[in-house]
């Protein structure tokens, strides 16, 4: 930031600094991050060289174009939990065998 170019800024949440990182890296935006004090819901400003303008947007679609789509995707942690829940209900209501038979007679 010091080195005598302009500096643009956006805004970002918090649950998106991490996701936003290889994205910043894959395009080579060299970015600062600064916390804004005084704010419960922490928000986050992120600093970039003016001569990024146009890397930086380009970044941000296809960041948001990904977030849309993983949005979009089911959950494939809440299917499971639903199955497991139905093979609980069914084990539940089955009979349970306590003598075997082995095949031998006495």
């Amino acid at each position: 930031m010091k080195q005598n170019t302009g500096v643009s800024s956006m805004e970002i949440t918090d649950a998106n600094i991490k996701a936003f990182e290889p994205v910043a890296k894959k395009y080579g935006i060299d970015y600062s991050l600064k916390k804004v004090k005084g704010e419960e819901p922490p928000r986050y400003l992120v600093f970039f060289k003016g001569r990024d303008v146009d890397v930086m947007t380009e970044a941000f679609k296809e960041f948001a174009a990904k977030k849309l789509s993983r949005e979009k995707k089911p959950s494939i942690r809440k299917a499971l939990a639903a199955f497991k829940e139905k093979t609980k209900q069914i084990n539940a209501n089955r009979e349970k065998v306590k003598n075997k038979d082995r095949g031998r007679d006495r």
